[in-house]
């Protein structure tokens, strides 16, 4: 059994497109809908209908429109595994203005008033707010020697994430405060209560400008099913949701899909690579704008790394191997000289 991310499997796919030794792809947590899951499984898909009828592939999911994808893979046969949880009581709190950090810190009093036991996981939507809420968390609780305030989120040392996952060997209750990446790719023991923000920071890609920004927006349904069973893995548990029961009935199903939202370059120069660069002939599970296409063709040209009938240059090769977007590649590549590097990097 390799675990490999998506990304990476897309490189092994374009290097070794017969994948010899290999007799199943599976892709788990497949409702994150990241591009590169979407662009991996395509090039599966492809794999397997031309040179290899006997690969197996597996997408898995606790929440997922089965049907859309079971009928991208051919009517593929769907598969329901139950699984056992344990039952998480739900409590929504009224549509407040008040800034975040605030009402974190009200419904992190009123958990810890409430339930002696356990961990307590927050569902923040970025790296600053999650400091922001340690520190008031710390300034508002702090007197009490039985807690301990942990970050976790992606940019952190090995150490201080192994600290938040891991239970603590005093005795202490730990309040961890996290972004998404607790959602579903990380189990932490012990919770036992989680209080979910409903927010989460997406890249979204600009086709005028060219450049993506982060956005703050809510999350689906689908993610706040996730979130909410972290609190049932090991006994029964709770789960504050910092907004109300009608805003929850406007959120939407699913996770909306990376594709729709994200700078296309680098998959269009994968796809290039793959030898299918033509929107229309492309086996889309779900189409992106072409607007964002056309921008992402346009850069790449641009950046010399294909040519207006979508054939890759040597320059594209190359930088598609690097493993940076293709921006940042074409700009290493086309550095020349030491003081030209040294600004690139």
């Amino acid at each position: 059994l390799e675990i490999v991310t998506e990304g990476i499997l897309t490189r092994r796919l374009q290097s070794d497109p017969e994948i010899d030794g290999v007799g199943l792809i599976i892709f788990d947590e497949f409702h994150e809908r990241s591009i590169h899951a979407d662009l991996s499984l395509l090039l599966s898909l492809e794999i397997q209908q031309t040179i290899r009828e006997d690969l197996k592939l597996l997408v898995m999911s606790a929440t997922i429109d089965t049907d859309k994808v079971s009928r991208y893979m051919g009517q593929a046969e769907v598969i329901k595994c139950p699984g056992r949880a344990f039952p998480v009581s739900v409590a929504h709190t009224s549509v407040s203005k008040e800034p975040l950090v605030n009402q974190v810190v009200k419904a992190l009093r009123a958990t810890l008033n409430n339930n002696t036991k356990g961990d307590v996981l927050i569902f923040l939507p970025g790296q600053a707010d999650i400091n922001r809420c340690i520190t008031e968390s710390r300034f508002a609780l702090g007197t009490n020697s039985g807690l301990l305030f942990l970050p976790l989120y992606g940019g952190l040392s090995l150490a201080q994430q192994e600290q938040a996952l891991m239970p603590c060997r005093d005795g202490k209750r730990r309040i961890v405060f996290t972004t998404n990446i607790a959602e579903t790719s990380l189990t932490i023991e012990g919770v036992t209560c989680v209080i979910d923000s409903g927010l989460e920071k997406l890249l979204v890609f600009d086709p005028v400008s060219g450049m993506s920004r982060l956005d703050t927006t809510y999350i689906s349904k689908a993610s706040a099913e996730q979130r909410k069973g972290r609190a049932g893995r090991t006994q029964p548990g709770s789960c504050v949701r910092l907004w109300d029961e009608k805003k929850h009935r406007s959120l939407k199903d699913y996770q909306g899909e990376e594709i729709l939202s994200a700078d296309l370059t680098g998959v269009l120069l994968e796809l290039c690579l793959w030898g299918g660069g033509d929107y229309d002939d492309i086996n889309w599970l779900t189409p992106p704008p072409r607007p964002h296409y056309e921008s992402a063709k346009s850069t790449l040209i641009s950046l010399g790394l294909i040519d207006s009938d979508s054939k890759v240059s040597v320059l594209g090769e190359k930088a598609a191997g690097i493993g940076l977007s293709p921006r940042l590649a074409a700009m290493l590549l086309e550095a020349d000289g030491d003081i030209e590097q040294g600004i690139a990097c």
